[in-house]
């Protein structure tokens, strides 16, 4: 019989899956199926995702995402602290490296092992209707602003707008957010991939927090507090009259556990 070995970690509630393919390849791209069961939650280790993480010639290392349906996915910004974390723990990077994801480079700060502060890519568009708005973070993300975040049914009203005709194509994901104090929102998220409500998401968590700022025409420096269901996260960046530039996402990245999965 033989094994995978693999890291679990977690970035407020955010799980993911993490294999170590510097030196051998224990997964292809083209694999959705051992992908889908491995992130299965009854069938398999569990998880909102999975990555590889991977040598590349220009950055300390390359960041390769998968939704829990098997699918490559787009940026995942919690996924993109936790591995960081990982290659810490690995020894890959100290203090301050940059990986390369789908979207691109990303600056990470490790501020303690288990607190990553990652850097997101610009934003220069965003469409806004009313108190609905739309952007790409890294990942594509529908933002409404509601009374209650934390108490809808965000499953049945996050799967109503990803598969609405607008969205139904590419599908996109889908944030419910509520501002509770000064700088301080709620946030519930409808992950495509995942087709379901996570603890977090950390694209989403972006996206809440640039939308925020928009709405409230803030400009320049700003740090915006956001409380997922898994866990507390906050978003620095630097708002500009069009457009927001220095993001960085930041929290938690925890280990969870390792072992290795049989492949019988």
């Amino acid at each position: 019989m033989t094994s995978i070995p693999f890291f679990k970690y977690q970035g407020a509630g955010n799980d993911f899956i993490i294999i170590d393919q510097r030196e051998k390849t224990y997964i292809t791209k083209d694999q959705q199926s051992l992908i889908q069961q491995m992130c299965d939650r009854r069938f398999g280790i569990g998880g909102d995702g999975l990555m590889f993480l991977e040598l590349d010639t220009h950055f300390d290392f390359r960041m390769v995402y998968f939704n829990a349906d098997g699918r490559e996915g787009t940026m995942c910004g919690n996924g993109g602290r936790c591995i960081a974390a990982l290659a810490a723990r690995l020894g890959i990077i100290e203090q301050e490296s940059t990986f390369v994801a789908i979207d691109g480079p990303h600056p990470t700060k490790v501020v303690r092992p288990d607190y990553i502060e990652l850097k997101m890519q610009n934003v220069s568009e965003i469409d806004q209707r009313n108190d609905q708005f739309v952007m790409d973070t890294g990942s594509p993300h529908f933002v409404q602003f509601v009374k209650a975040s934390h108490q809808m049914d965000v499953k049945t009203a996050g799967r109503n707008i990803r598969y609405s005709d607008q969205f139904s194509e590419n599908g996109i994901n889908v944030n419910f957010v509520t501002p509770t104090a000064e700088k301080t929102l709620d946030i519930s998220t409808y992950e495509r991939g995942v087709e379901d409500e996570t603890l977090a998401c950390g694209t989403g968590i972006t996206a809440a927090a640039l939308a925020f700022a928009k709405k409230g025409n803030l400009i320049g420096t700003q740090t915006i507090q956001l409380k997922a269901k898994g866990g507390d996260l906050e978003v620095k960046f630097d708002a500009q009259v069009e457009g927001f530039e220095d993001i960085w996402l930041c929290g938690p990245a925890t280990y969870v556990f390792e072992g290795h999965y049989p492949i019988l």
